[in-house]
């Protein structure tokens, strides 16, 4: 959010020679600290039974004492049926698995317990960057979109292969910024993206909070990004601080305002027009005060990040009474992977935002923003059996997110207590 820390360097994906020794021995460490989460993983063959008592359907719903009924990946019915429960969640709250539209995966903490962002060897891009994904899912996050270095592609599909335990990843592989070419050179860019794996594109249209948010890409620019992006097939997530730079990317038809720190009203109303999603974010803030030893900030730039509190408060608040789109996004970077539901706390208790809209934020809503809608998101029949279950309701309290007890998604229990 600040420009020391956007647009990250991208980690090479091939390895060399020489390091595969080293390689070999680290993803044998790593191996054999995620066999438990693995071995979780292997969920009963044939069908699953959950009994639950209180369920949360991602769209709004409250059902009671309902049984989801699931075979292979997906879930066949939700009923109140009376079958042996294969896993019995009464007394806690059953609901979708979380989505964070927008996290760094493969920013970590150092054995000093310094932010790193890029520069590693690939074998230990991809060990930390692993690292934070199995975090991620264990915090109740079962898809990201991470945006996003090329390392992020390596792990994602290690995670689809099944050998790696993590949430589903979509991932942009790259940055894309004012520096990155002319209008034509960005369209290349684009489609070179494309071809490379990348499931959405990132582009940056302002600077960063601490250079005060201005537009930096022109508006022809940002308008080559996002048509080419949608003419291949794929979404544009734009970063944008300050409200030319937004407005000229909701013109362009870009898919989602990441930020929106210093939105006007008057570009609040055309994202609800056009159904432009919107993904303030507040963990980040919070997580690098919390963590300031860990970053090279100096007092202007935590001076910056704690004044940008109150406008993302007020900014998520007036989206709300502009009926805009607002999705779940934290900008995880190092030091809150794991942490994400944080953002939930932040938004309810600070900004106040009523907890059932928080939570379809984070479930049918952005799964409808990352164009997976129609599958992810919620409990219904035919969506993939992504579940999440905390101690305590967070309508009543939302701090319950912070006791996640079962994690489920694609049908594998990957943690249960």
């Amino acid at each position: 959010m600040l420009d020391q820390e956007s647009a990250p360097p991208a980690v090479p994906l091939a390895i060399a020679a020489g390091s595969r020794q080293n390689l070999r021995m680290r993803f044998h460490q790593l191996f054999l600290a995620l066999l438990p989460a693995l071995a979780l993983a292997q969920s009963p063959s044939g069908k699953i039974v959950i009994q639950t008592s209180t369920l949360l359907d991602g769209k709004g719903g409250v059902l009671k004492n309902q049984q989801i009924v699931i075979e292979g990946s997906r879930i066949q019915s939700v009923s109140a049926g009376k079958e042996k429960p294969t896993y019995d969640l009464r007394g806690l709250t059953v609901m979708p698995g979380w989505i964070d539209t927008h996290v760094h995966m493969n920013w970590h903490m150092d054995a000093n317990h310094k932010s790193v962002s890029g520069g590693d060897k690939p074998e230990d891009a991809a060990l930390y960057t692993a690292g934070d994904a199995w975090l991620t899912l264990e915090g109740g996050f079962t898809t990201v979109q991470s945006v996003g270095a090329a390392i992020d592609g390596v792990v994602r599909d290690r995670i689809n292969q099944g050998v790696l335990p993590g949430p589903r990843i979509l991932t942009s592989l790259r940055q894309i910024n004012a520096g990155s070419g002319n209008p034509e050179a960005l369209r290349a860019l684009v489609q070179r993206t494309k071809s490379e794996g990348a499931d959405v594109i990132k582009l940056f249209a302002t600077t960063g909070l601490g250079a005060g948010g201005n537009q930096s890409m022109t508006d022809e620019q940002i308008q080559a990004v996002c048509s080419e992006a949608k003419a291949v097939g794929l979404r544009a997530v734009v970063h944008a601080i300050g409200d030319a730079g937004a407005k000229a990317a909701v013109l362009a038809g870009c898919t989602s305002i990441e930020h929106g720190t210093f939105l006007e009203d008057s570009t609040l109303d055309l994202m609800a027009e056009r159904g432009t999603y919107f993904d303030p974010n507040l963990l980040v803030l919070h997580n690098y005060l919390d963590n300031r030893a860990s970053y090279t900030f100096n007092e202007q730039s935590l001076a910056t990040l704690e004044k940008g509190i109150a406008p993302t408060i007020d900014v998520l608040r007036r989206a709300r009474a502009h009926k805009v789109k607002v999705v779940f996004g934290t900008d995880a970077v190092a030091g809150s992977h794991g942490r994400n539901a944080e953002e939930f706390v932040y938004r309810v208790n600070d900004a106040h935002d009523k907890p059932m809209d928080a939570l379809i934020s984070a479930t049918s809503l952005s799964a409808e923003s990352l164009g997976l809608g129609k599958e992810f998101g919620t409990v219904a029949p035919g969506f993939e059996a992504d579940l999440v279950a905390t101690q305590g309701n967070p309508l009543e309290d939302i701090t319950a997110v912070r006791r996640v007890v079962f994690v489920m998604k694609g049908g594998k229990v990957y943690r249960r207590q």
